[in-house]
């Protein structure tokens, strides 16, 4: 072989290496670039730079929960500088919840979005978690505590709501039995209090407020022994979410659907189908979609610097809606919409 003929082999030899190397490169930046399962692409972030380890913590594990997962998950899809864990404690119990925050906190995690099982007894807990991460509340408020802010339910607004109901569904008075998972729960203690505030000076006398302590079966037997108990009970109202299917099934099974009017909160499908067949009167729903999308969104927002979105009381309150027999069709599709269901 010539001189020159080596020349222009390793000449070749040299470009096609070249290229293959140039290949080799653009292969590797584009199977980086179209991996979505680890980065999600949003101009909508924080201007730091940094990645956020956020948290969103509710306070049982009922059906309620699930739309509030569907907000974080949005709220999560739109932003390319946070990572959030979802987690819901099962047995609905404050040590429980505690952990979950001590886990969470042993992990780094920047903000925590949290539903207070607990909030008088727990403010130590948040107030310790503040000093290491932004903390805010949500659903459950506690405001002695050192929380940035709360988003959720006015709860006195909706207790009074459920009173008015209780007033439409019950002209002639009568008496009626509350229940709830916890009493000393804030959300729980504000919704008896407007529900209280609501029926003053009117025909309808509550006899009591029973607790269930999160227990589904537990709540159930207290709305069945009601009916044993007091066999002229007209009203049964349910503060938390579960308490109305808890309600409704005793009720059924008593053979007293119409006789006693039911109010419920949130939108457990039992409840909804319950509202839809004519065995429940009412609803009242909060928007956990929203509480799960805001939390996030803002808490995302303060880590980046941005305080802004704090308002002056520190409270952002999400309005409730009232869904009754005339309503609940249209309600059920667009909730089953956000739950994923057909």
């Amino acid at each position: 072989m010539s001189p020159l003929n080596k020349i222009m082999t390793k000449k070749s030899l040299l470009f096609s290496l070249f290229l293959l190397f140039g290949f080799f490169c653009l292969s590797c930046g584009g199977a980086g670039s179209g991996n979505n399962s680890t980065a999600l692409n949003s101009s909508n972030g924080s201007s730091s730079g940094k990645t956020f380890k956020l948290a969103f913590v509710t306070n049982n594990a009922s059906d309620y929960w699930t739309i509030a997962g569907k907000g974080v998950e949005k709220a999560d899809s739109e932003l390319n500088d946070v990572t959030v864990d979802f987690k819901m404690p099962g047995s609905g119990a404050a040590d429980e919840q505690k952990r979950i925050v001590d886990d969470l906190m042993s992990v780094g995690v920047n903000g925590i979005a949290i539903s207070p099982i607990d909030p008088d007894n727990q403010t130590q807990l948040i107030n310790e978690t503040a000093k290491k991460a932004l903390v805010i509340t949500q659903d459950s408020d506690a405001p002695k505590s050192d929380r940035a802010l709360y988003i959720g339910t006015d709860n006195v607004a909706a207790g009074r709501q459920a009173g008015e109901l209780v007033k439409e569904a019950l002209p002639d008075g009568g008496k009626i039995m509350v229940f709830v998972g916890k009493s000393d729960a804030r959300n729980a203690a504000e919704r008896y209090q407007g529900l209280k505030e609501a029926l003053q000076g009117s025909k309808v006398e509550i006899i009591d407020l029973r607790t269930d302590d999160t227990d589904r079966a537990r709540a159930k037997t207290n709305a069945a022994d009601t009916l044993v108990r007091y066999p002229d009970i007209a009203g049964m109202v349910g503060l938390w979410s579960y308490n109305g299917p808890a309600i409704l099934n005793a009720v059924k099974e008593a053979g007293k659907v119409g006789q006693v009017k039911i109010i419920s909160f949130d939108e457990e499908s039992e409840t909804l189908a319950g509202v839809k067949d004519g065995a429940i009167f009412a609803t009242v729903v909060q928007q956990p979609f929203e509480f799960g999308y805001q939390s996030v969104k803002l808490m995302a927002q303060i880590l980046g610097g941005d305080k802004s979105a704090i308002p002056a009381n520190k409270q952002i309150n999400v309005p409730t809606l009232v869904i009754k027999k005339d309503s609940v069709d249209d309600f059920i599709k667009k909730i089953n919409a956000l739950r994923g269901r057909s």
